[in-house]
Order: structure tokens, then C-alpha cells, then sequence
């Protein structure tokens, strides 16, 4: 048969040069490609865009809308994808709003009601007032008691009233010894002055030392009776409606990252036999639009891996209020009436299914337990700083939590990530209603979590710590700076969080938690305060002449008096208090056996190490906390940004911008010191020498090899890097198989991830004309003026509509007017042979 071809076909492609960079893109099996470019080669097109059309009609199967051809291919470019199984997840047309083109992002919307109860007065005396005249509020809507179970009250308040007598009588000790140090052994105002702060300050310390203590008994006797996970029915099934969330609130976090532990921990449920029962929802406040890109890009690669659609969703804010607490509170009215549990993760939490079996398992056998909180593990971090406060934690850590769950029972911490908590409560009790007033501590809540207990506590149910239970984990800051940032956040949220010290009907222990939050920051300002107090009395010691008379009517002098072996022994004290919990930490860990933690030598030496380097940084922290509380009683402006999931070091820069008000600091008071006394210099040398050398610390512990320097030493190891978990070692495979996140531009012009973006959206059919054409507005707009033309906030909004997102697809595609950042992204990435279409049709023909 001889095909004879119209007149200068043969020097020209039957197909458009777009249409076969298209179909490159879409890597189409090659009989199902030829079939195509056959059928686009029977109807010859006048444009480009006439071929375009006719393409994404093909695709369609002649089922597209002829306004908007490159939405009615979406579903075939989804299918080319992921798998017909991405779009036939187990629900039915009208959970996908009659959509054959829309993804299984989330599961039926089932609402619960969640409304914030108003806090009232938080006066106490305002209360009493309003009550005598009767003006007195309505009860709070918190009277739904937890069904009834083993009532512990009394054992914990005795437990509680014997560490209030331990920590009150050493202070008063300490205190009085501090007195016998002083020139006038405290009668002076600035004497005064000075053992007030002492006590306030050694009172703290003594609450720290005092909880390693019983958490070292607990632990050395290895009995525990009100250890909540051994209530769990061993190996025992779940129930079937015994139904839990797991979440995962995120906010422009490293992509990678973040979907390489979920999907570490998705497997470990799996392996688990228990994956019936849980659902993953990854919850996403990210504004950065390369990065909203990325996760939905990570989000379907995670379920095709897994075949996880229908199991595992994906939700991107539009509203994004009241930050991560906000991110909860919404699922829990979208979807909380369908689950009994929900287990909160942070980014960087892995968690193994073990643990979260183990979790659900307590709460079934606990009926009475709001919130199981876990003592996660901190991991994966590889810079000198991130290992070192990832070895403390992992030494010291044990005999605190131990000891907190002693005091606390079940008005334990609830720490906002790997923890478990019981629905219906959290959603009945545990809405945040906005701080009355107006200031710098009104309005939003920052940290919710502690909130949140004491909510959950207050209604009647109980908040555990499983301190003993293994598989949770998560990852420090890797230097100085960035936990510094961190800090900053909690300083701010912890003040804020004292106004409702005194809020009617809080249990005493979550009191004492929001003072514990507050003096975590506060501490610092005061330790300040009592340096700058201790140097200016040497100063005046040393240029004013001495008062021998400092009371009326006083017959006799008082003569100074300075007892060295006073304040040495008074040392002495302070430091044990400090650092015996870390000796006893270790002897604890060789006798049960410190293999894992480099052998006993290595294990003691990183733990002298380590006491060294805390020394260090203690005054630096203390400035930069003592700055923080001090932007936080003045509003100064806080930004809120998610800390890195990445081994960043701190260049030198960074350093002195941070550091170099603190070097200078530290220099010229230990100048004004050595000047005014030189036997004081010693005393204070571990304050100013610490600020002295900050620059140089921060940059050498923010350093990735010399932390692995010390690894490959033995040093600050820990099990998790001896013998690191299945979890762990997934979630680096799984960022190390991750391929290179696709961004904004890949959303418009790839054909394949275009059509799984806009499928990951819904479908709005009834927009009004307004908001219809402000879309069409910024479809021209980025067209013409290329991706940088629109601000995040605009391409996010596209992002989210997949009508206008896929026009604006086409039109990158077949517009001569297409900006060049668009072309740039539209050249081939692999030739095809310049006739090949051609070929294909005298083929066929034949």
C-alpha cells in the first residue's frame, strides 16, 4: 500500500513540538503512546493549542469540558501516576463530592462540636466579690467527671506534701548558711535583697534534685504500682472500635524529613498486625507554596509506596488560626467523632508500632485516662551540641521523668507531642479560649500543651506518664542558636500560661506546673540579678569604708565578718545538688549495663564532658533567657518559625551577632572584678569565662564532624546510635531514597504532578463571579509575568483550585505569551526523534 502524504508534510511533524514534549512528560507506555499520537495525527491541528486540546481530550476519552480540556484529563494523568487504586480508596462518589478526578485526601467530614469555654475572672479576689454581691459566673461546662476508677489522691498528696517539706527545709538551710557567708550576715538592705534571690533560686534547684532522687529510687528498685503501661492486656488485640488518629500538625518543615518517619512509622504499625486500627493524617499549615507543593507531592509517593490511600490523608489549612493548637482543634471537628484516640506527633517525631499498641492497649485498660504521655527519645542528630544534649537526655532523662511520674501521678505533664489522648474529653473540655485583657500575656495561647492537661485534669480525667515504655522518639536542635530560638517561643507561651495560676477549679499540681514553666525562664533574670547584686556589694565593700553601726540605738558595732569555709562548704552544697543526679545517672546505667553507652570508662567520661560543657553554656542561657523574659513583659514582636530538621551549623557571623554583646559582657566584668578584688575573680570565673568564650563554643559544638569525631571515639553515644532502631533506620533510608522535592512551577507545568495536584484539591462548583475572576486574574497574571509575579498567599490560593491551576497548566503549555521562567521548565528533558510521529502514522496506516 502506498501512502501518499499532503504537500509539505514530510518537512514538517504531523504533532506540535509541545504536544511531544507533553507526552515525554507523561512517559506513557508505548502502545498506548502510539495510539495517541496517532489520533492526533488524523486530525491535523491548526496551533498549538488546537493540539494541546485535542491531546487532553484523548486523554479524557472525549470527556472533557471544552472550556477547560486540561481538568477533564486529570483523572487519566493521576492514574499515569499513582494507580487507579489513588482514586477508588473505599469511598463512594458523594464522599468525593461526585468527583471522579478527586484523591482520597481525607476521610468524611463527621462533625463534633469543640467550643472554647471563656476563662472568666482570673482574680480570685474579683471572684469573691462577684460572688458576695452576687454577680457570680456560671460553673464552667467541666463538670463530666471520668467514670470511676483506683483512687490515688492520697497517696499523691502525700507523696507531694513530703517534697514541699524536702525542698522548704533544705532551703531554709541553705539559706541560713548563706546568711553566716554575708559580711552582716544578712542585715543590710542589699544583704537582704540577696537572700531572697538565694532562696528563690536554691528552692528551684532543690525541686530538680529532689525529683532525679525518687527517680532514682523508682528506677533502682524497678517496682513501680501505679506504672500506667503495665495496665495494658499483654500482646492483646485492639478492639474494633477502639479507633485511633494519628496526627501530625506541620508548618513548613524539611518535606523529606517529616513524610520519611511517618512512613517509618506507618510500617512499624503495620508489621504490628494492628493497622486496621489506625488512621495517618498529616496536617499542614505551610504558607511557603514550593513547600505545600512538596508535601502533596510526598503525600502520594508515601501512599502509592504503601498503598496507604484510604488510610493515609493529607489536609492543608486554608484558615491557618491559632497555629498548631488550631491545626488540632480542626480535625477534631472535622473527623474526631471517628476515633476514640488520637496520638499527636510532632515533624520530627517516630514513634514504633510496639509503642503506639502499647498506648491504645493503657487507655482500654485505664477508662479513666485523658492523656498517656511518653518520655520520647532524642535521636538522629549527628553535630557535637545535638549529640551531647541527646546523651543527657538520654542518661539524665530517665531518673526525671521517673521522678515526676513519682510526684505527679495522674496530674502528670502532657508535653503536645508522642502522647495519646482520649477524644471525647479533649474535645468537650480542651478548646483554648483566648486570654482576657489586653497586653502582651492576653489573647492567643502559644503553649497549649500544659493547657491542655490541666483542662483535661480538671474535668475529672487523669494524665499519665509512661515513662518506662520504649519506641518514641524525636530530634534536638543541632546547635546553640536554634534551641535558643526554641526558647524564645516556650519563655513567651510559659508567662502566658501563669495568668491562669489562680483560674477556678485547676488541680494544685497543675498550679505547680505553671510555676515550674515559669521559672524554667525566670530563674534566669533572678540568677542575673543575684550576680549583678553579689558584685556590687564586693564594690562596696571595697570603696566604701565600713558600717559598724547599722541599727538605732545599737550599743555595740557590727563587725564584718567573712567565713570562707562557710562559703565553701555552701559551694560544695549548691554543686551537689547540681550534679549528683548526673553521677547517680550513670552509676545507675553501669550497673544495669552501659554496653550500649560505650562501656563504663567511656560512658563516665562523657557524662564529666558533658558537666563541663552544661557549665559553659549555663551563663549563656541565662543572659539570653533573661532577654527573653524581658521581650516578653515589653511585647516585643515574636516570630514564630519551624525550627530546622537538619544538621545546621552556626557560621561565624551568626556567632558574633548573638554572642558579641556577651563576650564583651563577660570581659569587662571580670575586669571591673579582678580590679575591685582579685581574690573574688575565681568565684566568678565560671560566669564570665563562660561568656567570654561563647563565640567560639557555639561554633565548635554546632560543627556536624566533630561530632562525628567524638562517635568514632565513643563518646556521648547512646543505644539509639549502638544499636539504632528498625524505625530509626527507616527513616534515614527513606530520606536518602527521597528524590528532589518538586515546587510551585513543577505543579503548573508537569503534566502528571499538575493533574495529582489538582486532584488533591476539592472541586468548588459554586464560586460567586468575584472570586471566579480574581482567579482568572491571577491565572493571566502568572502567565504573563511568570511565578514570581504572585505572592505565596496567591499561589497557594491556585494550588488550591484545581479548575484555574489546570487552565493555567494548558496555558504555560500552548501560550506564546508564556513568561520565560515557564519555557525554561518546558524544554525536553530527552529529544525524541524529530519524526517520529510521522512514522508512527505511515506505520499504521500501512
Amino acid at each position: 500500500m502506498e501512502l501518499h502524504l499532503a504537500g509539505g508534510l514530510m518537512d514538517a511533524p504531523l504533532i506540535p513540538l509541545p504536544c511531544r514534549h507533553y507526552l515525554d512528560r507523561l512517559s506513557l507506555p508505548p502502545a498506548v503512546r502510539d495510539g495517541i499520537e496517532v489520533q492526533l495525527a488524523e486530525k491535523p491541528a491548526l496551533s498549538t493549542h488546537d493540539a494541546m486540546t485535542r491531546l487532553h481530550h484523548i486523554l479524557a476519552q472525549n470527556n472533557a469540558d471544552a472550556g477547560n480540556p486540561a481538568y477533564g484529563s486529570v483523572a487519566a494523568r493521576v492514574q499515569l501516576a499513582l494507580g487507579q487504586a489513588a482514586l477508588c480508596c473505599g469511598h463512594d462518589d458523594a464522599d468525593r463530592g461526585k468527583d471522579p478526578a478527586q484523591l482520597c485526601v481525607a476521610p468524611p467530614v463527621h462533625r463534633a462540636s469543640m467550643v472554647p469555654h471563656p476563662w472568666g475572672t482570673l482574680n480570685p479576689v474579683k471572684r469573691w466579690f462577684q460572688t458576695l454581691f452576687g454577680r457570680a459566673q456560671a460553673a464552667d461546662a467541666t463538670a463530666a467527671a471520668a467514670p470511676p476508677a483506683e483512687d490515688n489522691t492520697v497517696s499523691g498528696g502525700m507523696r507531694r506534701l513530703v517534697l514541699l517539706l524536702l525542698m522548704l527545709g533544705q532551703t531554709a538551710l541553705a539559706t541560713y548558711y548563706m546568711s553566716r557567708v554575708l559580711p552582716y550576715q544578712g542585715k543590710e538592705w542589699l544583704e537582704i535583697a540577696m537572700l531572697a534571690l538565694f532562696a528563690l533560686l536554691f528552692c528551684w534547684v532543690s525541686a530538680g534534685f529532689w525529683t532525679a532522687m525518687t527517680g532514682f529510687i523508682l528506677l533502682a528498685r524497678g517496682k513501680d504500682p501505679y506504672l500506667i503501661s503495665k495496665t495494658a492486656v499483654a500482646d492483646g488485640a485492639i478492639a474494633a472500635d477502639a479507633r485511633t488518629a494519628i496526627v501530625m500538625p506541620i508548618c513548613n518543615e524539611d518535606v523529606a524529613r517529616v513524610f520519611a518517619g511517618l512512613r517509618a512509622t506507618y510500617e512499624s504499625v503495620q508489621k504490628t498486625g494492628q493497622l486496621a486500627r489506625f488512621d495517618f493524617f498529616i496536617l499542614s499549615d505551610s504558607g511557603n507554596s514550593d513547600i505545600c507543593a512538596a508535601e502533596v507531592a510526598a503525600w502520594a509517593a508515601l501512599c502509592k509506596a504503601v498503598d496507604g490511600f484510604g488510610r493515609i490523608y493529607y489536609r492543608r489549612r486554608q484558615r491557618r488560626v491559632r497555629r498548631k493548637s488550631g491545626n488540632i482543634d480542626d480535625f477534631c471537628r472535622r473527623w474526631g467523632n471517628n476515633y476514640r484516640y488520637m496520638v499527636v506527633l510532632d515533624a520530627d517525631s517516630v514513634m514504633s508500632g510496639a509503642c503506639l499498641s502499647k498506648l491504645v492497649q493503657s487507655m482500654e485498660a485505664n477508662p479513666d485516662a485523658g492523656i498517656i504521655q511518653t518520655a520520647p527519645r532524642a535521636a538522629g542528630r549527628d553535630t557535637l551540641y545535638a549529640r551531647i544534649q541527646q546523651f543527657s537526655t538520654r542518661v539524665y532523662g530517665p531518673l526525671f521523668t521517673a521522678g515526676l511520674h513519682y510526684w505527679q501521678l495522674g496530674e502528670s505533664h502532657y508535653w503536645g507531642h508522642n502522647a495519646i489522648i482520649r477524644l471525647k474529653p479533649f474535645i468537650e473540655h480542651c478548646a483554648l479560649a483566648l486570654l482576657p485583657g489586653k497586653g502582651p500575656f492576653a489573647g492567643e495561647i502559644l503553649s497549649h500543651d500544659f493547657i491542655e492537661a490541666a483542662l483535661m485534669r480538671r474535668a475529672g480525667w487523669k494524665v499519665w506518664i509512661a515513662y518506662d515504655l520504649d519506641g518514641s522518639y524525636e530530634e534536638m536542635p543541632p546547635n546553640l542558636l536554634d534551641e535558643l530560638k526554641r526558647d524564645r517561643r516556650w519563655c513567651q507561651g510559659n508567662l502566658m500560661n501563669f495568668r491562669l495560676f489562680l483560674s477556678r477549679g485547676m488541680h494544685s499540681v497543675h498550679r505547680a506546673v505553671f510555676v515550674t514553666g515559669v521559672m524554667a525562664y525566670l530563674s534566669a533574670p533572678l540568677w542575673f540579678l543575684f550576680l549583678i547584686l553579689s558584685t556590687g556589694l564586693l564594690a562596696q565593700h571595697t570603696l566604701t569604708d565600713p558600717t559598724y553601726f547599722t541599727e538605732p540605738w545599737q550599743l555595740f558595732p557590727n563587725w564584718p565578718q567573712w567565713h570562707p569555709e562557710k562559703a565553701l562548704a555552701l559551694f560544695s552544697a549548691t554543686a551537689t545538688l547540681l550534679f549528683l543526679p548526673k553521677i547517680l545517672s550513670a552509676v545507675l546505667i553501669c550497673i544495669q549495663g552501659a554496653k550500649q553507652f560505650g562501656g563504663r570508662m567511656r560512658l563516665l567520661f562523657s557524662v564529666l564532658i558533658e558537666m563541663f560543657f552544661s557549665m559553659l553554656l549555663a551563663p549563656v542561657r541565662m543572659l539570653f533567657h533573661t532577654h527573653f523574659v524581658i521581650a516578653a513583659f515589653m511585647g516585643w514582636a515574636l516570630r514564630w518559625k519551624s525550627p530546622p530538621r537538619e544538621d545546621a551549623e552556626t557560621s561565624p557571623g551568626e556567632a558574633f551577632r548573638h554572642h558579641g554583646l556577651h563576650t564583651l559582657l563577660g570581659l569587662a566584668w571580670g575586669a571591673a572584678v579582678f580590679w575591685l578584688n582579685p581574690t573574688f575573680l575565681p568565684w566568678l570565673l565560671p560566669i564570665v569565662g563562660s561568656l567570654a568564650v561563647a563565640i567560639p563554643i557555639s561554633i565548635y559544638s554546632s560543627k556536624v564532624s566533630n561530632g562525628l569525631r567524638f562517635r568514632k571515639q565513643n563518646l556521648f553515644l547512646i543505644p539509639e546510635e549502638a544499636e539504632p532502631p528498625v524505625e530509626l533506620l527507616a527513616t534515614v533510608a527513606h530520606v536518602k531514597a527521597t528524590p528532589p522535592a518538586p515546587d510551585f512551577i513543577a505543579a503548573v507545568v508537569e503534566p502528571r504532578f499538575n493533574g495529582v495536584m489538582c486532584a488533591s484539591s476539592k472541586l468548588h462548583q459554586r464560586r460567586s463571579p468575584a472570586a471566579q475572576k480574581i482567579s482568572a486574574d491571577m491565572v493571566r497574571t502568572a502567565l504573563l509575568g511568570g511565578p514570581s509575579a504572585l505572592a505565596d498567599a496567591q499561589k497557594n490560593s491556585l494550588l488550591s483550585d484545581p479548575l484555574h491551576l489546570s487552565q493555567l497548566h494548558l496555558a504555560v503549555w500552548t501560550s506564546d505569551q508564556a513568561h520565560a521562567d515557564w519555557a525554561a521548565r518546558l524544554r525536553p528533558k530527552s529529544p525524541a526523534p524529530a519524526h517520529k510521529a510521522i512514522a508512527h502514522a505511515l506505520r499504521h496506516a500501512a
